[in-house]
């Protein structure tokens, strides 16, 4: 094997790290037509093979991120009613007046484009890649010896934050793990988390007064989640709070969980589509009122079961969790925060914690940023537990030294993305007809995350880049089931 090879090789992998995949295409190419070391050209050949699949899913992600900002020129968000953001804008002079075909109230493109551009693409306090913490605030504790459903007391409240704090080798973000009752206030929250955890914490201010909210300001370590946008709407409870955020100079994680077919549209593309939309907005009101504030992309998109509720069992959360993130550190190089590494189960069980193991191993093997509702997050959301928090934990030690020891040679991995030539006209029907569920796109699209799942499956029966860890599609697929 000559070393120039090899190094051209390993140049090949550098670019696809840098997602770089035409390069990496000719590079590969190149050198199946000169190497002639057997082990080595098997390696190119594995590559060679997946370089039309990264580029067109770069090309989606890039068109995914333009027609976001398309929706806020073309289609609008639905702000008329609201005073303050329309104040806010016309002192701008963002709104596009003379547009006479948008649904709602558009912006200008060249005004988007000046707000993002002071957007930060670095955090303080970045706890790096592939990072999994807590969050969600489920508003009940799920306790081992009581099965009466409320939020954690002081006691409780102070006794998680102590655990959470003597996990951080596997823990990189410390979010609110559960609600609290009237014993412990918001304020005092943060504080034990500030004394307990050293690394990147996120609190929601909204319980906070106009002299606690400051406590965020400043400090590199925090983020305060917030949103203002949900189905293209903002919601009125939550613009004097948002806003407040901003003006006190807070770092924002700009929150949107927008669900497929339920608050936003049906199919992957559209789905992601209308959430970047909605976070750019919200960065773009962000940057009006405080330039270079720094902002975490937060779309965290949800997929439900067939009864309709969200759905954290389902192996679609973490794909379209992993997606959105790929269009950040992919296209956008906006710091993100995804979700995933849950369950729908109430219970803590094997099958729980298997659940949420496959689901962080999915995660990364995609390569995601910040995950968040990673660890000890039960019944979607709904519950807190401490103990399933320290299995998770445990099965995360275990999961890292695996990936650890895996080839550093495999590249990076397809999600085989499907595409949606009519995601930006799916938007406008649903903000036409005021729901997703009663849009002919979404009934056209109630199969695509099965047949894109459908689709990876086909692809990792064919190749199997862990081979020595439980793989969350290939488990799924031949068994139907958890693993232990």
């Amino acid at each position: 094997m000559s070393d120039r090879a090899l190094q051209a090789f390993e140049e090949g992998l550098r670019q696809e790290r840098a997602t770089h995949f035409e390069t990496a295409k000719n590079i590969y190419a190149e050198l199946m037509e000169s190497v002639a070391d057997a082990a080595l050209l098997e390696k190119i050949r594995w590559r060679l093979e997946d370089m039309d699949a990264l580029i067109a899913e770069k090309a989606i992600y890039a068109r995914i991120d333009e027609n976001g900002k398309r929706v806020l020129t073309e289609i609008g968000m639905n702000i008329a009613e609201d005073q303050t953001l329309m104040e806010i804008l016309m002192a701008a002079d963002a709104i596009d007046f003379e547009n006479e075909t948008a649904i709602f109230i558009p912006l200008k493109r060249d005004y988007i484009d000046r707000c993002l551009d002071l957007v930060p693409h670095q955090i303080p306090g970045d706890p790096g890649t592939n990072t999994f913490g807590t969050g969600a605030t489920p508003p009940f504790l799920k306790r081992t010896t009581d099965d009466e459903l409320r939020a954690a007391s002081r006691a409780e409240y102070e006794r998680i934050v102590q655990v959470v704090g003597e996990q951080q080798d596997v823990v990189g973000i410390f979010s609110l793990p559960v609600a609290h009752d009237k014993s412990i206030s918001l304020y005092e929250v943060a504080q034990l988390m500030e004394k307990h955890f050293s690394g990147l914490k996120m609190t929601a201010t909204t319980g906070m007064s106009d002299d606690e909210v400051t406590y965020l300001k400043g400090k590199d370590h925090w983020v305060d989640g917030t949103s203002l946008i949900t189905s293209l709407t903002p919601m009125s409870s939550m613009v004097d709070y948002f806003l407040r955020s901003v003006r006190t100079g807070n770092n924002l994680l700009l929150l949107d969980l927008t669900i497929a077919g339920m608050s936003g549209a049906g199919s992957p593309e559209a789905l992601l589509t209308q959430i970047h939309a909605q976070v750019l907005f919200m960065m773009v009101i962000a940057q009006t009122l405080n330039p270079g504030t720094v902002c975490l992309h937060g779309g965290i998109p949800g997929v439900v079961e067939m009864g309709g509720d969200l759905s954290y069992s389902s192996p679609h959360q973490p794909l379209i969790n992993a997606a959105m993130a790929r269009v950040n550190t992919w296209i956008t190089g906006l710091p993100s925060a995804q979700s995933g590494g849950s369950t729908s189960l109430t219970e803590v069980s094997l099958q729980a914690v298997s659940e949420s193991e496959l689901s962080r191993n999915s995660l990364r093997k995609y390569g995601v940023h910040i995950i968040r509702h990673a660890m000890g997050a039960l019944g979607s959301l709904n519950f807190f537990s401490l103990e399933k928090f320290l299995e998770d934990c445990q099965r995360e030690r275990s999961s890292r030294m695996a990936f650890a020891e895996s080839p550093t040679d495999r590249g990076t991995i397809p999600m085989y993305f499907p595409a949606d030539d009519t995601a930006l006209d799916g938007i406008r029907e649903i903000a036409e007809k005021g729901n997703p569920k009663s849009a002919d796109h979404t009934l056209r699209n109630v199969d695509s995350f099965r047949l894109w799942e459908n689709t990876i499956n086909e692809a990792a029966t064919q190749k199997l880049y862990y081979p020595q860890l439980s793989d969350t599609v290939i488990e799924r697929i031949q068994q139907g089931t958890m693993i232990p």
